[in-house]
Order: C-alpha cells, then structure tokens, then sequence
C-alpha cells in the first residue's frame, strides 16, 4: 500500500478555525483504520492543543527561504493510529493566531508558510517517504513548487505523486509581486497560468500547476469552480479539467448522531423518531418560546455572512416570518446580520429567538430540536450542517450549489430527504420555505421523508474509499 503524506495548515483536535481542521481530523483516521499508512504535518502554533507531550523526531533543520535562514524542529506524536509531524519554528509560529491578529493577515504569512512547506520536505527526506503527497490549501501550495522546480534533482522526491485539495478557493494566497524576493522563486516562474495573477502572486495557482491532481470536497463545487465561482482560476482548472475532480467530505458519526447524543434532550434513531419531540420541546424551553404544535421550528447554525446567503434571508424576513413557524438562530459573524437577527427576534417574541456566538451543546440541540433546517448559501463548496440535519432527521432547506446539490434530495417527493431552490434570489428562497412548512402539515409523509434523511451514509468511510481510489489511479 502506497505510504500517503497529508501537508496541511490545521487539523482537529490540535487546532482549528475552520472546515480544514474537522477533514484532517477525520480523513487521515479513516484511512488508516482501512489500512493505509498515513502521516499528517501540521505548523506547531501556541495555540495547539496536545494530548501529551510530543517526541522530538528531528532537531535543527535548517531551511533557507529568499535572503533569510530558520532553524526548524520536528516534532511527532499519534493521534487515531495518525503519525503527526509538528513543525517547531517559535519566531514564526508561537504567536497568538494561526493567520492573522485583530482582524489581519499577518504581513510575513507567505514566509511563515514557506518555511512550513520546506518543513514537509525536509519530513520526507529524513522521516516519512511517502508515494502520495496531499497538499491541503494555499498554505501547503509551495510545497509541490519546491518539490518539483527548487529540488527538482533530488532522488529522495522521484516517483512521488502529488494531489492537491482546495477547501475553499475564494482564499487563494495571494501576495504581492515583491514576494517573489522574499520566497527565492525565480522570476522566471512568475508567468500567467502558473504565478502570476493580475500582477501578485497566487500560491494556489503555483501549487495547482505542480500537482498531477487537483480536487476538491464535492463534485458540484468541481464544477462550479471552473465557471462562475472560480474567482478567477477559472479558465487555469478548464484546461486542466481532465484532472479536477470532487469528493463530498464525510461527517463524525461519533459526535454527530441522535443515537448516541449527549448534548441533545433525548436519543432517538430512525426506527425509533419518539425522541424527536422530546428534543424539540427542549429547544423551544431553551430560549423561551411556547410551542405550537402545527408550526415547524426552523433552525440555523451558521456563520452570518453573504457567503452564507443571510442577504436573501434579509430580502424575506418579514414574509418568512408572516408564515406559522419558528426561527432559531445560533450564529456569529456580519454585524448586519446579527442586528437582523436581533431585529427579527425583537419583533416577534413568539415565534423567533437569536442566540449571537457559538455554543457547541446548543448547536446539537438545534439540530436535534428543529423540524428543518436552513441553509441557503451563495456558495458552498462541501457543507456539514446539512449532513449533519439530515442524520439527525431534519430536513434541511437549501440553495442548489457544491455539496448542498450533492447531498440533499428535493425530487421526486418519494426520494426527497429535503428542500432546494436555484435561484440566488429572496424569492426562490421563500417559496422554498413555503414548501417546506406546507409539507410539514403531512405528518406522515414527512416522517417518511426525515427517515430517508437519515439512511443516508455520510460516514468518512465512504469518502476515504473514494480518495484511496484516487491516490492509486494516481499510482497507476
């Protein structure tokens, strides 16, 4: 079995600010209990958190990037059966935050990162020589660059194959022209379609150009990205269509299941919905509300963005919430959006409740107490509430786009598991809605519907099937 080495910013459970951390938590995992032999390396920050202390595995690597030398250590532990290289470098990584401070970047980030990435080469020369190298991110971007051009001569990297996932391409590293100085890339890379964008640089792009397979975490948003949500890498994934590819991310059945749920009111499964009600009954306690047993409770648990589609919701509130229904809303984010929600729980006491921040218990009990969940994105290139909804028997209502189109099923009604609309627009949205309360009224039908929901396998095992498929095409 080919050895598979994972370069990426963040991974649960030692840090994480987004969707980055729970895929390399989970994945890496999965692989190795389907009997692949899997290491991930990580920047070591201030803020990760460790189970015990981690065994120094390489001191004093020294790494050279533009004008500037660092002294780099390798440290490693196991988490899931997973060996984790932790690259030690205090003057870049011991700050508070893993990108930014105060709301920015940090100036020397493309620095920070590059030192990193000849860090994971430095762990494939002397402790981990894989056949696969999956690149995560901008972040790990170099590192296919300087495998293939900057040691392009070094046995230690013959034959090894390197696959590439973007997460999110709106984030895409871009810095300056000057950088290129600070980084010791050749100008002569710094050419359209391979460094340059507009004048910067894009590390993304450099990192595409060097891997032999690019994907990404849905097969919509494969496709989706080399149109009208490429943000400008379009026409660079068109020509290289032929090696795009998407694999819908998995969820954590062990934190999110109402079989075994502790944070929800009452386990329930899909043979047995009773503790559905029970549950229901709780969030609707939790923030005050009096039930009304006809009226469906809408939940949301979301960051309050434009990404996330809350513009549309802001084009409808006041029809929405004319409608018989409940709307709890768990979510941070555009202050905009959090007075809206403000707004719209002030304004109906009864039937609406806002709670601005993160509670992960109260985010299980609203996708254990909602009837639906909303999740109208601009885009959205995997999603996990969604899956999430689904497994707890909440059918969601959501924009057809990445892995929302790829997860919920709205047609025919004897194979739905949810509600979709197209079009980016409020109007769409709230005939979405209307649906779904509407469908509600039929109780039966409805069970039928959150049971399908719930057969359906999320599980990481499906997804980590179909990338150790890939890496041995990749072999072939």
């Amino acid at each position: 079995m080919p050895k598979i080495l994972m370069a990426a910013s963040e991974a649960m459970p030692f840090v994480k600010t987004g969707g980055l951390a729970d895929v390399m938590g989970a994945l890496p995992a999965e692989l190795v209990r389907a009997g692949e032999e899997v290491a991930v390396v990580l920047p070591w920050y201030r803020d990760a958190k460790l189970a015990s202390a981690p065994r120094e595995a390489f001191r004093d690597l020294r790494i050279t990037v533009g004008p500037t030398s660092f002294l780099v250590d390798i440290f490693e532990t196991v988490e899931l059966g997973v060996r984790c290289f932790l690259v030690s470098c205090p003057p870049l990584f011991d700050r508070a935050g893993l990108y930014g401070a105060a709301g920015s970047d940090f100036p020397d980030n493309h620095i920070r990162f590059a030192v990193y990435c000849r860090a994971v080469l430095g762990v494939m020369r002397h402790l981990f020589r894989p056949r696969i190298l999956h690149c995560h991110d901008w972040q790990a971007a170099l590192a296919p660059l300087f495998m293939r051009y900057t040691f392009a001569g070094d046995p230690t990297f013959f034959g090894v194959r390197v696959l590439f996932t973007i997460h999110n391409i709106g984030f895409q590293g871009i810095f300056p022209a000057s950088a290129l100085y600070d980084l010791g890339i050749p100008t002569a890379l710094f050419l359209p379609n391979l460094l340059e964008f507009y004048g910067n640089l894009n590390l993304l792009m450099g990192g595409m150009y060097f891997s032999d397979w690019i994907s990404t975490v849905s097969p919509t948003y494969a496709v989706e990205i080399q149109g009208d949500l490429g943000f400008g890498l379009q026409n660079f994934l068109r020509a290289r269509s032929d090696r795009v590819s998407g694999i819908l991310n998995g969820i954590d059945y062990d934190t999110w299941s109402p079989e075994k749920d502790r944070l929800i009111a009452r386990n329930y499964s899909e043979t047995d919905l009773s503790g559905k009600s029970a549950c229901r009954q709780a969030l609707l306690d939790r923030f005050r509300l009096r039930d009304r047993p006809g009226a469906p409770v809408v939940g949301v648990v979301s960051r309050l963005t434009d990404q996330k589609g809350f513009d549309l919701v802001a084009q409808i509130a006041a029809e929405m919430m004319r409608e018989d229904l409940f709307l709890v809303v768990l979510g941070s984010g555009d202050a905009s959006y959090e007075q809206m929600f403000r707004d719209i729980a002030s304004a109906h006491p009864e039937k609406a409740a806002v709670h601005i921040g993160y509670d992960e218990a109260l985010s299980h009990m609203i996708e254990a107490g909602a009837d639906m969940f909303l999740m109208p994105s601009r885009y959205e290139p995997c999603g996990l509430n969604q899956m999430y909804s689904l497994h707890y028997g909440t059918p969601p209502i959501v924009r057809a786009t990445g892995g929302l189109e790829d997860s919920v099923v709205s047609a025919p009604p004897q194979e739905a598991t949810g509600f979709k609309f197209r079009d980016y627009s409020g109007a769409a949205l709230l005939a979405a809605v209307r649906d779904a309360v509407g469908a509600f009224g039929d109780r039966p039908r409805w069970r039928e519907m959150m049971r399908r929901g719930m057969r359906r396998d999320f599980s990481w095992a499906a997804s980590a099937g179909e990338y150790a498929a890939l890496y041995r095409k990749l072999l072939m």
